[in-house]
């Protein structure tokens, strides 16, 4: 975070020492060369403070850091997103190889045990569908994208735009896929 460097180049330009400026934003000398080094950061009250000594606007303080703390959130959430859209994939792996073996094995308590993995796998669905419109995701690209860690605004110029399915339409379609591969199985165990 640049906000430390920051501190130690106003302080500078008022060619002020770190005992000075702790005096008049009502800290001690440590706290000042605590915050130029990084090892801890001013609270708000103490940034407004600042601003107003340093003749400076708050934005002109925390400029860089608003840019990093940006690139960390995303870092997070592409982590979060990979890590669901894998656990996904093996929950759908699982839910399409395990209906035969546990119903043919288990009869209908095989049938609730699948249920359930297919309900865990649709909340799994939900999450990442609420991620993706929550990042403005719609089209295959833009997913890639993202799991690569790109910004969106990178492939802005090859966007196409697609309806994104909401919720509902997920839902939707998951109990028609139930019902479907229901019917199947009964078909099959005839």
């Amino acid at each position: 975070m640049e906000i430390g460097s920051q501190i130690k180049k106003y302080r500078g330009k008022l060619n002020w020492s770190q005992e000075t400026l702790a005096e008049k934003a009502y800290v001690s000398r440590q706290t000042i060369s605590n915050w130029e080094n990084g090892k801890s950061y001013p609270d708000i009250h103490s940034l407004l403070l600042l601003g107003n000594l340093f003749n400076i606007s708050l934005d002109e303080l925390v400029k860089g850091d608003v840019e990093s703390m940006k690139n960390e959130i995303q870092k997070n959430d592409v982590k979060k997103f990979n890590v669901l859209a894998w656990l996904l994939t093996v929950e759908y792996l699982v839910v399409i190889v395990s209906i035969i073996p546990l119903i043919k094995y288990l009869g209908w308590l095989g049938g609730v045990i699948w249920g359930i993995l297919f309900a865990v796998s649709m909340f799994t669905a939900i999450k990442v569908e609420k991620m993706k419109k929550t990042n403005n995701i719609q089209t295959y690209k833009e997913i890639k994208a993202f799991m690569e860690g790109k910004t969106l605004d990178e492939i802005s110029a090859e966007r196409i735009k697609s309806i994104s399915s909401p919720p509902v339409k997920v839902i939707c379609g998951a109990v028609f896929g139930f019902i479907a591969v229901a019917i199947c199985a009964y078909m099959f165990f005839k």
